[in-house]
């Protein structure tokens, strides 16, 4: 109930980022909920049921950490001492903060079930009878367990990465180098190798007709995404370092400096959203051949696009509201607009002077396997 009212108390933008965690939520609820129905209509084809429910995992995992990132972000406008003043400590934040995120996702999962029930014709009405009808299994009955367990996973996965990222120490030496960036290295390059080294293969469908690969391009395909996720937080450290070497002047100090602060905060997202452009890359590559993309594969990849999108903006807004006191205090010393400005945007252009091209450079890997 406190998580409720802590919700439903937040401000105006905190609201938009929750109603966004639910509209990811109802989403992927609708495409876990299409598997079971493609399943209950094509019971013949266990196998690619099962292929459709992983690749729904996909939409799954960037709603967790939507989820998760939103939760994170919420205690920042919490007024710790009023909180501490009632008994609640880091436990009941983390706890409420949690449980936020869960309250969040269940309410997408519900709406994801009203939505779906009443396409099938459940809550009256005729049943849907457009492109992908196919998925809704209507004309056969919907098993109550096993719809519940897909809706819960999403609330259940998104209240323990919530804690987990909630309940994680902050660091002993604040701007301190991040230690993934060997490791994130590594992962990348070990998954491209495997992606580009893995013979062909037909026992992963694609969706939307896009063929088959082989399970090995695709564990070199995730392999690669995660270790560019990890790298993240180390490339934008190592970028806020090189940008403030050698007698740097107000601005770049300024830019570099805060780059290693927020290189924990930002990194993460930026690492996702490179990933993300790799992936689109890949999949554009594959829609060359003149497949199309069918409705729930769009679907699917505008809902994975808005999410990542969206953490990515609330990472900077939380990166914003962690360096306002210093920016206040920098307004105090009699600091420019402009300098801060020029700050702002010299940050961004060395992030995006480093990202993109590294994200081409892996994507053209990426699309080898395709390609040959």
């Amino acid at each position: 109930m406190l998580s409720w009212r802590m919700v439903r108390g937040a401000r105006l933008g905190a609201m938009g980022r929750w109603f966004t965690v639910v509209a990811a939520a109802a989403g992927t609820g609708l495409l876990l909920l299409s598997a079971l129905g493609w399943a209950l209509g094509h019971p013949q084809t266990g196998a690619g049921a099962g292929v459709r429910l992983m690749w729904c995992l996909l939409p799954a995992a960037v709603t967790v950490q939507l989820a998760a990132a939103v939760g994170r972000a919420q205690p920042l406008g919490w007024p710790g001492s009023g909180l501490a003043a009632i008994g609640l400590g880091r436990s009941a934040t983390v706890l409420i903060g949690a449980a936020s995120a869960a309250l969040a996702c269940a309410v997408g999962s519900g709406l994801a079930l009203l939505s779906f029930l009443y396409l099938r014709g459940v809550l009256g009405g005729v049943p849907y009878a457009g492109s992908a009808s196919e998925v809704l299994g209507a004309g056969h009955r919907l098993p109550v367990a096993g719809a519940a367990t897909l809706l819960a996973a999403v609330p259940l996965a998104a209240a323990g990465v919530a804690a987990t990222r909630l309940w994680q120490p902050r660091p002993a030496r604040p701007g301190s180098a991040p230690a993934g960036l060997p490791w994130g290295v590594a992962l990348t390059a070990v998954g491209l190798a495997v992606q580009m080294s893995a013979p062909r293969g037909d026992a992963l469908r694609l969706p939307s007709g896009l063929g088959s690969v082989s399970p090995a391009t695709a564990a070199g395909w995730a392999l690669a995404s995660v270790g560019m996720v990890v790298a993240g937080p180390g490339l934008v450290y190592l970028c806020g370092r090189l940008l403030a070497l050698h007698r740097p002047g107000a601005l770049r100090l300024l830019s570099g400096r805060a780059l290693q602060q927020e290189a924990r905060r930002v990194g993460r997202p930026l690492g996702l959203l490179c990933a993300t452009a790799t992936g689109a890359v890949a999949a554009y590559g594959l829609k060359g051949g003149g497949h199309r993309f069918g409705p729930l594969t769009t679907f699917a990849a505008g809902l994975i696009a808005v999410c990542v999108l969206a953490i990515a903006g609330t990472a900077m807004l939380e990166a914003r509201s962690a360096r306002a006191r210093s920016t206040a205090a920098l307004r105090d010393l009699g600091a420019s607009p402009a300098l801060l400005r020029g700050a702002v945007a010299l940050r961004a252009g060395v992030l995006l002077a480093v990202a993109v091209p590294l994200t081409a450079l892996i994507a053209g890997f990426a699309t080898v396997p395709a390609n040959r």
